[in-house]
């Protein structure tokens, strides 16, 4: 990743869904866009480009494929499903990638990229909301912004490499070169655990109960999504990273509130039949708040209950 190509790069958008999707629409305006997604969205994209409605109107054409191997690309951003982080890395690895960046959900995304990849691999976090609407189109259902913070450069924990490049810095400039709003965050450890409590408090609870995300502001509820965020928050501490219990709780509450009418991801995969996130969200809070001793009952029942749907439609 050279600050020669920082503000028109090759982007391979891996895992064009419908945050994928919104976000190599708005890349596109300024950068070589391509998405790796599934058909019939994939099909649709290329004969006919990508329109985004909502909060905006965008047309797009960004290449598309379903095949995401021998890429030749200066950034990947990584937008699968938690469950396919491990895909993602086995097929980035067999091209020539110069940076990674995850906005996915969950714990362990950045690490096992890492693990997969030669590459800096810089972690993330996005605020905006998207769905699909049918193939080739998507809707933009909030505004939103993108924070980034680097994670591993070149195998280690250095915010920088040797040779003085900040990937998250040059990342982040490319953002803004398509004038999407980002932010770099030094701190990211902490925000991504912050995203994890507020995920823990409103995708499982919304999924089990088939409600929109509104319905975690209230009774009955809002008081074991509150007990969720909380058990996030405490694992959080145990791992050395600095989050609050009232102010994971805070947060999971003003998220739910200002994204009321929406329906979480979690719960539209319940809803269509999809695997979840379940494992690298509620799942990963129960299994670490278990290796530091921590009491997470809540968050181990929504995993087991999830789970357990999950096996019985034979997704697991």
């Amino acid at each position: 990743l050279s600050a020669a190509n920082t503000y028109s790069m090759r982007i391979a958008i891996f895992g064009a869904g419908s945050l994928g999707s919104l976000l190599g629409a708005l890349l596109d305006r300024n950068h070589d866009v391509v998405l790796v997604g599934r058909d019939p969205h994939v099909s649709a994209v290329r004969d006919g480009g990508l329109r985004v409605i909502g909060v905006d109107s965008i047309e797009a054409t960004p290449a598309a494929t379903t095949d995401g191997t021998g890429l030749d690309v200066d950034l990947a951003v990584v937008t699968v499903k938690a469950c396919d982080t491990d895909v993602a890395a086995r097929d980035l690895a067999t091209g020539d990638v110069g940076a990674a960046v995850s906005l996915q959900n969950g714990l362990g995304n950045e690490d096992r990229l890492a693990a997969g990849l030669r590459c800096p691999v810089v972690a993330g976090t996005t605020t905006h909301g998207a769905m699909l609407s049918e193939p080739g189109v998507v809707a933009w259902t909030g505004r939103g912004t993108v924070t980034v913070g680097n994670w591993r450069v070149d195998g280690g924990d250095a915010a920088t490499d040797p040779a003085g490049d900040d990937p998250a810095a040059q990342i982040a400039a490319a953002f803004r070169a398509a004038s999407v709003d980002v932010a770099v965050d030094p701190d990211i450890r902490r925000r991504l655990w912050l995203k994890l409590a507020v995920n823990a408090a409103i995708n499982p609870t919304t999924a089990l109960a088939r409600v929109r995300n509104g319905a975690v502001c209230s009774e009955p509820i809002v008081t074991y999504a509150e007990r969720a965020a909380r058990e996030a928050a405490a694992v959080a501490r145990a791992e050395g990273v600095d989050v609050d219990g009232d102010a994971a709780v805070n947060r999971a509450l003003a998220v739910a509130d200002r994204t009321a009418d929406n329906r979480s991801s979690m719960f539209q995969d319940v809803a269509a039949g999809h695997r979840t996130e379940i494992d690298a969200v509620s799942g990963a809070v129960a299994n670490r708040a278990a290796e530091h001793g921590v009491d997470a009952p809540v968050n181990g029942l929504l995993a087991a209950l999830l789970r357990g749907w999950e096996a019985g439609q034979g997704l697991r």
